[in-house]
């Protein structure tokens, strides 16, 4: 009997009162280490085992053994980036027809509206050679545009969330409700680790420079919910110490912190001898990476030994950290070291008003980096081996929200359809796949649920979405769910 199920089976009614009562304040303090320290090791005796991934996976044999995800929260406007519709210049400040709207569920920042007037993208589109009948980018994204030969561009993603907290969630953990493991969570409880000094799950959370209010962003979207809580993402800070107490105390050399942390290991291990609560073994874990990296992080975060091409190619604020592009760096380096699932949340896509100033600061922040994220993973003979997947949680409307002019327009939430690209390891470059009507309100061919797209991010990494599950409360508890069937999107693999 593994170790939860026989301290289950031997507590005593004294000790399942007391659970209980405690049970808030041991939820909070596992979040706290989970995120602080981070983990994904166990240990056994004095001796400590890196997670190397459950028996059996991958399932079969993967195209990429790592991803990056580049999550632009707040959700891109697709008409105004991937989504080209030049039939709406005519029909500018018309009203959106009910025929297209069908009575599609509104926010309540526009369903007071008594118009609903189409506004059509003020930039220019432009057709870029792709391999293939080619592919349409704005003009807001130049650097994107010159990658559509490595890039597979979706424009037909879908959602049932038309609000940011439930559409994240949604997206990030297969949910519209928190408290379900993330797609980092997944991957790091399924295939482990492949770096004994770094987490196998990192996320960041860069600068921008959009409209400066931005929707909150929340530990759970990254953390491990129902799986023990070493599986949750660390995250690194932009400014002073890119992990929380990562630096000793005065007084307190590295020797010194060895000896503390031996001691606390035998008080932890005779507990779990005692208790049997698996969680004990997740918090030796957690001291133990987090003493590795005290040494390993430095030298992650120090982009000095880069040479000036590099840096070049990733824009001017490379050098500056916290920026997006410092963090895309950051992600391809720790490609090189072995971390299994990066994770970037750019906030800042919100952009109910005001869309054409907001959008192109925001492109701008993401446009130089991203490609050249991509480039550098290509020359270095990772891009192979590494999925890239860059997007938001919805999209964006057609019709105008608030006042309308050819140059100034806002756009409120919209789930029906929205654009995302992907690259690297399992993705054909070169392809776009799926279809909008002609005001980018309704997907017309190939839909794109995001559940597909999760289950597609697994199958590139050799993992069956369906098969990967943990049980919990008498059900398999999956990242695709279990309610619908997920689909791979085959059109755009290799």
């Amino acid at each position: 009997m593994d170790p939860l199920h026989e301290n289950l089976r031997r507590r005593t009614r004294r000790q399942l009162f007391g659970d209980a009562a405690l049970g808030l304040g041991r939820a909070a303090l596992g979040t706290l280490a989970g995120g602080l320290l981070g983990g994904l090791a166990r240990a056994t005796g004095d001796d400590v085992v890196v997670h190397r991934g459950l028996p059996g996976l991958p399932h079969f044999a993967p195209k990429a053994k790592r991803a990056i995800s580049l999550f632009l929260a707040g959700a891109p406007a697709q008409i105004d980036t991937l989504d080209y519709k030049p039939r709406l210049d005519e029909l500018f400040d018309t009203d959106l027809p009910e025929s297209i709207r069908r009575g599609q569920r509104l926010t309540t920042m526009t369903s007071g509206q008594t118009r609903f007037p189409i506004a059509p993208s003020m930039f220019q589109f432009k057709k870029y050679d792709n391999g293939g009948e080619g592919a349409w980018v704005s003009e807001l994204l130049p650097h994107t545009a010159t990658m559509v030969k490595d890039i597979a561009i979706l424009r037909s993603v879908t959602t049932e969330a038309i609000n940011h907290d439930p559409a994240i969630t949604y997206i990030c953990t297969g949910r519209q409700l928190p408290g379900w493991p993330s797609l980092g969570s997944w991957i790091s409880y399924g295939l482990g680790s492949e770096n004994d000094d770094l987490p196998t799950f990192v996320v960041m959370t860069p600068s921008w420079t959009g409209r400066k209010e931005a929707q909150a962003l929340y530990q759970r979207l990254w953390g491990a919910g129902v799986l023990p809580s070493k599986f949750s993402g660390v995250s690194l800070r932009s400014q002073g110490d890119p992990v929380l107490f990562l630096e000793n105390p005065d007084g307190i050399d590295r020797s010194s912190r060895r000896r503390m942390l031996d001691a606390l290991s035998q008080l932890n291990q005779a507990q779990y001898e005692t208790v049997g609560d698996p969680e004990t073994q997740t918090r030796i874990a957690q001291y133990e990476m987090a003493f590795r990296m005290q040494a390993s992080v430095p030298g992650l975060a120090d982009i000095s030994d880069e040479s000036e091409a590099t840096l070049a190619m990733y824009g001017p604020d490379v050098t500056k950290p916290g920026t997006f592009a410092n963090c895309c760096l950051l992600a391809r380096r720790m490609m090189e070291r072995g971390v299994r699932f990066v994770q970037l949340f750019h906030r800042g896509w919100d952009q109910h008003f005001n869309l054409p100033g907001d959008i192109r600061n925001q492109c701008r922040d993401i446009d130089q980096p991203s490609t050249a994220l991509v480039q550098d993973l290509k020359q270095r003979g990772l891009l192979d081996e590494t999925l890239v997947a860059c997007g938001g949680e919805f999209g964006r409307t057609v019709y105008c929200q608030g006042a309308l002019t050819r140059t100034s327009y806002g756009r409120d939430h919209h789930p029906r359809c929205f654009s995302m690209w992907l690259a690297g390891g399992g993705i054909q470059g070169g392809v776009v796949h799926g279809e909008t009507d002609d005001f980018s309100y309704n997907v017309i061919r190939d839909p794109v649920h995001i559940r597909d797209l999760n289950a597609t991010i697994l199958h590139c990494l050799g993992v069956e979405a369906s098969r990967l599950s943990v049980k919990h409360q008498g059900l398999g508890v999956k990242l695709v769910g279990v309610e619908e069937e997920a689909h791979i999107v085959r059109e755009i693999l290799e």
